[in-house]
């Protein structure tokens, strides 16, 4: 894939950014790099290797789900809380 003017400037358009010309020419290179060495992982040869989700042998370890609560927690983030009732949000009403 080449990196060319039309390509940084979809790019630009998509993340919003304004990127100075001198920029630009910078990140045409830089992308171009980046590219090409992704593009050398299509020469690797996997196709004696089973597909996975993750790299832990036998899975990702579980852990118990065990609902804990500590007030000082809770207090601290209800302080920070424009509105607060019996220790819940209090929010401006959206459907009438």
């Amino acid at each position: 894939m080449k990196i060319d003017d039309q390509t940084i400037n979809k790019l630009e358009k998509l993340s919003s950014l304004q990127i100075s010309d001198e920029r630009k020419e910078v990140l045409k290179d830089e992308l171009s790099q980046i590219v090409s060495f992704i593009e050398n992982l299509d020469e690797i040869d996997v196709s004696g290797v089973e597909a996975t989700f993750t790299t832990i042998q036998g899975g990702q370890p579980l852990r118990r789900d065990e609902v804990t609560s500590k007030a000082e927690v809770s207090a601290h983030i209800m302080s920070n809380a424009p509105r607060v009732e019996d220790n819940c949000f209090i929010v401006p009403a959206i459907i009438e």
